[in-house]
């Protein structure tokens, strides 16, 4: 498939995208870090300095993804950085109200949402879990490590327990407030440490990292489920519209929705995104590319219909 690098962008992509929009007689999103990034979930600055600074300074590492590949001394260590992490990108809600600002933008519409986030913000954005896939797995989700079964197990109230450890404290929003007077603890008690229900030994999240991954009962329905809506949409003009995706899996939105757009004729191809991306050149014509915040970018969209079509 070659590539190409010109396509609307701009107050003319902002237009196109609004007609596509319009016109789109199903809609298919997919969503990566990017879009949880402009909704205030940045990994990295002034978030990560601020939560993380202690495991900064003792490992070396500079950002919450780093981190998680990181190889702690000990499970208490392990577990008390990823009980914040968990917290503050799965059970606080995002700064921004960029998820919020997508699913108005589609209200009405036929649509099905594919993320390779695992942050729980379509569902705080009121997205009908019938209507998501989440193919890597959830932040709010644990799974035995070895696995031994095939379950997941919500872990709010575990990962809770492991960050009130450490010092924090969580206020009636979910807000987390670093301790008063005194550096947090970085390690958790072992009685807190999570253990599988079924074997008694450690457990792990229940994200796609090796494959060890669990896909549960409720994994496997969502993908059948987005496969359903691909089948009974095909033909019809469909938007694949692709936010904050880059290329860390490509292979999970990106490539597939070219290729679903390419041979639908009807369809067309949005991409938004912070950074600037390549297109194919089959879909000349057919494909809009936004480069730039999105949330901005979101609020243009807004206001172009809102404008009755003006841009």
């Amino acid at each position: 498939m070659q590539i190409k690098r010109t396509a609307p962008t701009g107050a003319e992509g902002v237009e196109r995208l609004g007609h596509a929009l319009q016109e789109a007689q199903a809609v298919v999103i997919g969503a990566g870090a990017g879009l949880s990034a402009a909704a205030g979930f940045a990994y990295a600055g002034a978030r990560f300095d601020r939560y993380f600074q202690d495991f900064g300074q003792s490992y070396g590492f500079q950002d919450m993804y780093t981190g998680g590949f990181y190889p702690f001394p000990d499970p208490q260590t392990y577990w008390a950085y990823w009980s914040r992490m968990i917290w503050l990108n799965r059970y606080q809600a995002p700064p921004r109200p960029v998820y919020r600002q997508l699913m108005e933008l589609v209200e009405g519409k036929d649509y099905f949402v594919l993320t390779t986030n695992v942050d729980h913000c379509f569902q705080r954005a009121g997205v009908d879990r019938a209507r998501l896939f989440y193919t890597q797995g959830d932040y709010g989700l644990f799974q035995c490590a070895r696995p031994c079964h095939p379950g997941t197990y919500d872990n709010q109230t575990q990962v809770r327990a492991m960050v009130e450890a450490q010092g924090f404290s969580i206020g009636p929003d979910g807000g987390l407030a670093l301790p008063v007077g005194r550096a947090p603890s970085m390690t958790v008690p072992k009685e807190l440490l999570p253990r599988c229900p079924k074997c008694g030994g450690p457990m792990a999240m229940n994200l796609r990292v090796d494959g060890s991954f669990v896909e549960d009962r409720g994994w496997r329905q969502a993908a059948e489920r987005y496969s359903r809506f691909l089948r009974r949409n095909q033909g019809r003009a469909v938007l694949f519209w692709e936010l904050g995706v880059g290329y860390n899996t490509p292979g999970i939105i990106k490539y597939p929705f070219w290729r679903m757009a390419e041979a639908n004729p009807q369809a067309a191809y949005a991409c938004v995104n912070a950074q600037s991306q390549p297109l194919p050149q089959a879909l000349e014509g057919r494909a809009i590319r936004l480069q730039g915040d999105i949330e901005e970018i979101l609020t243009q969209l807004e206001r172009w219909r809102e404008g009755g079509g003006a841009a």
